[in-house]
């Protein structure tokens, strides 16, 4: 079977929820998602776009991102930059590409919707991801690291942009010799 990414059904959220807890469990340890109403995937589905990884009925991963003319999900992101939000992959699906190919559906997404950039914000601690975002053509853009809510810095977080407007980058890192 092969992989396909499509929006999330509704059916799916709790799935997702588990999913999300469950990935970021595995490498983080057990989260404090109390308080954060975007961690819950039917929450989120009004607003943002779900994206699901799937082969057959076997739901692999999940990614949440911002839809064109819509909130950011983060409040420091200008109206042309796509954001996203709680990508995860369930553990037993790990190291078979699967974040890698919903953060490229992501980039060819925001390309095709206009957008400038792709940014991400990430947890410092979380290597994995930044090795993932780094293979894939981000760069770190640390002036507009941290989580900003109602205009004050409330948390250490890294920012990461993918750059669309110069279509110069491609969906591996050419200009380190990485893929």
């Amino acid at each position: 079977m092969s992989l396909v990414i499509r929006k999330a059904r509704s059916d799916e959220y709790a799935e997702i929820d588990r999913l999300i807890a469950d990935a970021y469990a595995h490498d983080y340890g057990p989260g404090d998602s109390d308080g954060d109403p975007v961690r819950s995937a039917e929450v989120r589905a009004r607003d943002y776009d779900l994206w699901v990884a799937v082969e057959g009925d076997a739901l692999l991963g999940s990614v949440t991102t911002r839809r064109p003319g819509g909130p950011a999900l983060h409040e420091d992101f200008g109206d042309d930059e796509l954001d996203l939000r709680l990508l995860g992959v369930s553990p037993d699906a790990r190291r078979r590409g699967i974040a890698a190919s919903l953060m490229r559906f992501v980039v060819d997404r925001a390309r095709a919707q206009g957008f400038r950039a792709v940014i991400l914000k990430t947890h410092p601690d979380m290597g994995g991801a930044h090795r993932l975002y780094d293979r894939l053509g981000f760069v770190r853009a640390p002036e507009r690291d941290g989580l900003w809510i109602g205009g004050r810095r409330v948390l250490d977080l890294l920012t990461y942009a993918y750059p669309l407007a110069d279509g110069d980058r491609t969906h591996g890192n050419s200009q380190t010799g990485r893929s």
